[in-house]
């Protein structure tokens, strides 16, 4: 396994995260609890989740299957970095009661409560605020996080889903009251999808912030979908199904299947690996349903991309450039 810094910290984490969002919903708990383990064994420490993830009804349910792995012992939780997020709706009532959502205090209190016990753990090594909230001032949020890192229950603070000005606001206001601030940026970026590249990244890496995409594969896109779709091993929907409507985009994923075929490589293992060349990235999140999906992703961080692959998924999958150079002189 290969490590890195979270960004400007002393933290040192594995350059894949794992995602545990299928959990519950797609993978059960025997099952994600053999993957929790290969993932260990592998040396892949950093393990991300949500207090809403299990969704609907079983909201909370991916970090119980989390804590019952802990209780196993035999120094799961001292080996593991843990990540978990706030801000989601807990309530399972048709309508959420006001304060059971968002970055209150009063939520980022009750909700770090509840991470705990389902965790089965008394403190978490990142916690991440799962969106930006409009309605609740930074001063008030980083009032609440300073709480509880003084408690114990908190270590480090982190982001998702955030354009760059809120990280600039989040970190400017932090350093105004002597605190360290966000440590990560969770965001949604890959080959396919590289708007982060203008705004979001350039303004992670000027505060030290480690940059952790989700969806590293869209959707399932960047894994050879066409491919699959061709020999029925997978039917394509939903999202996918959307953006291979246009002809126009269906072309570039054939253009990157075809290089890759051409190569010997695998698409999904590539997808993964290109994001670990990429400036400020701490690690991919990978979210597998199975063991073996564990491993194809773990093949990844083996695979040295050649300066002629690299420059052809570029052309493929051109970014937009850098902001402001891309919309201004």
């Amino acid at each position: 396994m290969k490590y890195t810094q979270l960004g400007r910290t002393g933290l040192k984490v594995s350059r894949l995260v794992l995602g545990t969002m299928n959990f519950g919903p797609q993978t059960d708990e025997t099952t994600s609890h053999g993957i929790l383990d290969a993932a260990l064994d592998a040396g892949l420490n950093f393990v991300d989740t949500a207090n809403v993830y299990g969704w609907g009804e079983n909201k909370g349910r991916t970090e119980e299957i989390i804590g019952t792995w802990f209780a196993q012992g035999g120094g799961r939780r001292e080996k593991t970095v843990l990540a978990t997020k706030v801000y989601g709706s807990m309530s399972r009532e048709a309508e959420t009661w006001p304060n059971e959502d968002r970055l209150s205090a009063l939520n980022i209190r009750r909700a770090i409560d509840a991470s705990l016990k389902r965790l089965g753990t008394d403190y978490i090594d990142l916690y991440q605020f799962h969106h930006i909230d409009r309605r609740t001032p930074f001063e008030e949020i980083w009032q609440a996080v300073d709480v509880l890192i003084q408690q114990g229950k908190v270590l480090y603070a982190g982001s998702s889903n955030f354009p760059g000005y809120k990280i600039a606001q989040a970190n400017e206001t932090a350093a105004r009251r002597g605190m360290a601030g966000l440590v990560s940026e969770q965001c949604l970026y890959n080959l396919y999808e590289r708007r982060a590249e203008m705004e979001v990244i350039p303004a992670a890496q000027e505060y030290g912030l480690g940059v952790i995409p989700w969806s590293p594969l869209h959707g399932g896109l960047l894994g050879g979908v066409l491919k699959k779709e061709t020999e029925g091993k997978r039917r394509t929907e939903g999202r996918a199904a959307e953006a291979l409507a246009d002809p126009t985009v269906r072309a570039k994923f054939q253009a990157y299947e075809d290089l890759l075929d051409k190569h010997g490589l695998e698409p999904g293992e590539v997808g993964l690996a290109w994001l670990l060349t990429r400036p400020g990235v701490t690690g991919p999140i990978v979210g597998p349903r199975t063991v073996e999906q564990l491993e194809s992703a773990l093949r990844a961080l083996e695979l040295e991309l050649s300066d002629e692959v690299l420059t052809a998924l570029d052309e493929i999958f051109p970014g937009l450039g850098p902001s402001p150079e891309a919309f201004a002189w």
